[in-house]
């Protein structure tokens, strides 16, 4: 199913932070939205997510930090079995070994609380969480900011994996031009709350039209990143 979004904007403090935008995102859609800090990216990530959960579709949101969704004085278990409550679903129900499995943190112990793992673990645990129940979409806002590049690297790899060949597609927001080039198919490109340009990734990394994404692209320096 094609996720449709129209007109979406925001404004702050007398001030327009998010244009009027419509977006149409395609099953198995794997997007990057890209720009500089400031740019109204995740503004407009939130107000997708929002939108489309009116809708009545399922849409997941992985934060930039895990510290943003996990308690640091609540288990590991009690963190996943509020999430299955949060879906209706019954307590344990989940594929919880699977995810585990694909995203490598089937070693961790439930029992412990978030700082009992790793950063890397943790952020793999909110986003085993954020894949239960199949979403249509999931959105990722700075995703692997608060990991070293090799751990990002992994992370993003084990996702990729995962989503390889199901339904749910997938937007990753994000100032790292190397993080989505490697891992998506479309790109769109904010500046000052606008959407200024989109196109296959190829598209925009060889022929970007405006001089936002032609600033961003002149850094070549992401192409050596492992991530």
């Amino acid at each position: 199913m094609t996720l449709s979004v129209t007109g979406l904007s925001a404004i702050r403090s007398g001030r327009t932070i998010l244009h009027p935008t419509s977006l149409k995102i395609p099953p198995r859609g794997r997007i990057g939205l890209v720009g500089a800090s400031g740019s109204g990216k995740s503004t407009l990530g939130h107000a997708l997510i929002d939108d489309l959960r009116a809708q009545g579709h399922s849409v997941a949101h992985v934060p930039q930090s895990p510290d943003e969704a996990l308690d640091p004085l609540r288990s590991m278990t009690f963190h996943w079995r509020e999430a299955e409550a949060a879906l209706g679903l019954a307590i344990g129900s989940a594929d919880q070994a699977g995810l585990f499995r694909a995203l490598k943190i089937e070693g961790g112990d439930l029992r412990k609380r978030p700082w009992g793992w790793s950063r890397g673990m943790q952020q793999r645990f909110v986003i085993a969480m954020a894949l239960i129940g199949s979403p249509d979409l999931i959105v990722l806002d700075e995703p692997t900011s608060a990991l070293d590049p090799v751990v990002a690297a992994a992370t993003m790899e084990l996702l990729s994996s995962f989503l390889d060949g199901k339904e749910t597609a997938m937007i990753l927001i994000t100032h790292d031009l190397g993080l989505a080039a490697r891992r998506v198919e479309t790109l769109m490109v904010m500046d000052a709350g606008k959407l200024v340009e989109q196109g296959p990734n190829t598209d925009i990394l060889e022929r970007a039209q405006t001089q936002t994404a032609k600033s961003l692209c002149a850094h070549r320096n992401w192409m050596s990143l492992p991530c």
